[in-house]
């Protein structure tokens, strides 16, 4: 299927783009602009404000204005200015204006990605997310393996230049032939009051909405001091880059099964196997702090991330109209993959300091709240089966009796 491999394609080529600048554009501001770690932080931290802003209020505007085929090449132009920009900076003050320019554009390609790929989902042209999703995961993975031999062969500098030629890749693939309704422009509808507030009134928003935000936030220490707390525990240090990628390794196994293992799983069933999943991940790492525990833990992440999302997008294209993906998604992207992390990052960070085991168990004030709030949206569901929210069967149950993402 040709929108099957478009989405592969889009979902690879962004994400090898996204495992060089998560993990290494803290570390090019030090190493090659000269930046203090604490001058890093707050350019970073600013950062992740606008990271937050931008898919939360401007993606969902620019979606009513474009097509996802020139919202996703016009993001991605201005990602490549900005990097532009970035040659010459040699300032405090400059780095911080290009990287808040940076994370204006940037981040605004993971929504984008995610509507398209639902969209087509509802179209009926997308069959397997889970298999094209698992193309980023494995994008992410082959990113930071090259890029770890290029930055010892020829240092630092090159992680600028390998964000600039993944990102020119990715221009070019999205001017490439897409999926017809990928490339319409959006029918000009009647805004109803309240715009994306509008969500709330759709069966269980809310409460879904909550519950994928407190399973990503549960994230934040692993995220943030997970490299650290493996040098603590005496890990080898070239192993290290190894057990942190058996998360990603299990989230691209989870990604490729995910559409025929859980076909028949209700989106409640799944993000409280999710939150259960994350429970036991930070027990673990908190009761047994050695390395084979560790990678255990990590094999986990299948749950506590992969499952999670899995089972918002599978929420999205049962329950939500066509012309509101860009706002739910802007809002995931914004509250649940953006604030909730960094605002638990400080909290993780204050219970590192007085003993890093600390750090991870208290991730749980995350995962089990999100658990007893999944089980109870489980339990609403089970009393209303196979809702039609919006009025339009086609948007979950194809003509030969297709559901997608395995809504049944």
């Amino acid at each position: 299927m040709k929108s099957q491999q478009w989405m592969n394609r889009q979902f690879f080529s962004f994400f090898i783009t996204w495992g060089v600048f998560l993990p290494y554009w803290t570390g090019w501001m030090i190493h090659t602009k000269g930046m203090t770690v604490s001058q890093a932080s707050l350019i970073m931290s600013l950062g992740l404000v606008v990271r937050g802003l931008s898919p939360l209020f401007v993606f969902p505007y620019l979606s009513g204005k474009f097509s996802s085929r020139t919202l996703l090449s016009g993001m991605a132009i201005g990602t490549f200015i900005s990097l532009l920009c970035s040659i010459p900076t040699n300032s405090y003050v400059s780095l911080l204006v290009v990287t808040l320019l940076l994370n204006f554009f940037y981040p605004i390609l993971m929504p984008a990605l995610d509507s398209a790929a639902g969209v087509l989902v509802q179209k009926q042209q997308l069959r397997d997310y889970g298999k094209s999703r698992s193309w980023g995961s494995i994008g992410f993975v082959v990113s930071g393996m090259m890029l770890t031999v290029f930055t010892g062969a020829f240092g630092d500098k090159v992680i600028l230049w390998a964000l600039l030629l993944g990102i020119f890749v990715f221009i070019v693939l999205s001017v490439l032939p897409a999926p017809v309704v990928l490339m319409e422009k959006p029918q000009a509808t009647k805004k109803k009051k309240g715009g994306m507030l509008q969500l709330f009134r759709l069966k269980h928003f809310g409460l879904v909405l909550v519950i994928v935000i407190l399973l990503q936030a549960a994230h934040a220490s692993y995220y943030s001091y997970g490299y650290i707390f493996l040098q603590d525990i005496h890990a080898p240090k070239y192993l290290i880059g190894m057990i942190l990628n058996i998360a990603v390794i299990a989230e691209i196994i989870f990604f490729l099964m995910a559409d025929r293992t859980f076909r028949k799983f209700s989106v409640g069933s799944l993000l409280t196997l999710a939150a259960i999943g994350s429970t036991v991940r930070w027990i673990l790492i908190f009761f047994f702090p050695n390395m084979i525990v560790f990678c255990i833990a990590q094999t986990l992440h299948a749950c506590s991330f992969a499952m999670g999302h899995y089972a918002f997008m599978k929420y999205l294209t049962k329950h939500i109209p066509q012309e509101q993906i860009p706002n739910a998604q802007g809002m995931y992207s914004a509250l649940a993959l953006s604030w909730s992390t960094a605002v638990f990052t400080f909290f993780g960070g204050y219970l590192y300091e007085i003993e890093p085991r600390y750090a991870f168990i208290g991730m749980i004030i995350c995962s089990i709240p999100s658990m007893l709030l999944a089980i109870f949206f489980r339990q609403l569901e089970a009393k209303v089966p196979n809702p039609d929210d919006h009025g339009n069967d086609s948007c979950s149950r194809g003509n030969h009796g297709y559901s997608p993402l395995g809504v049944d």
